[in-house]
């Protein structure tokens, strides 16, 4: 069997592919420092197979990077404002990023 070839002047279709996964920066203020906040971020992307991280900042919000399926993330999100016992959260910046697929995992950065 012979594969048929293109003429020269087709080009060969390339291929695109459109990630509706969001990558999103939070900004998460309130009472969210010393009290398990990022621990509690930490299990909520775990449990719902988010990709990113979270840190503390100095000047008392808490930062996170979540990349994953749009519901997903905007579920995370809404949990995000609830918190743990001890949280009390005022406002959550968030700034929408395009989807790197760089991070593997998710963890605490220190």
């Amino acid at each position: 069997m012979q594969i048929p070839t293109l003429p020269k002047h087709c080009h060969t279709p390339k291929l695109h592919v459109v990630m509706n996964n969001p990558g999103l920066h939070l900004y998460i203020e309130g009472v969210v420092q010393g009290v398990f906040y990022r621990a509690f971020v930490l299990e909520l992307a775990l449990r719902s197979g988010l990709r990113g991280w979270v840190r503390n900042l100095p000047d008392g919000r808490v930062e996170a990077v979540f990349e994953g399926k749009e519901e997903d993330v905007e579920k995370a999100i809404a949990e995000c404002y609830n918190g743990p016992p001890g949280a009390h959260v005022t406002n959550i910046d968030v700034a929408r990023e395009s989807w790197k697929g760089e991070l593997r995992d998710f963890e605490i950065r220190y």
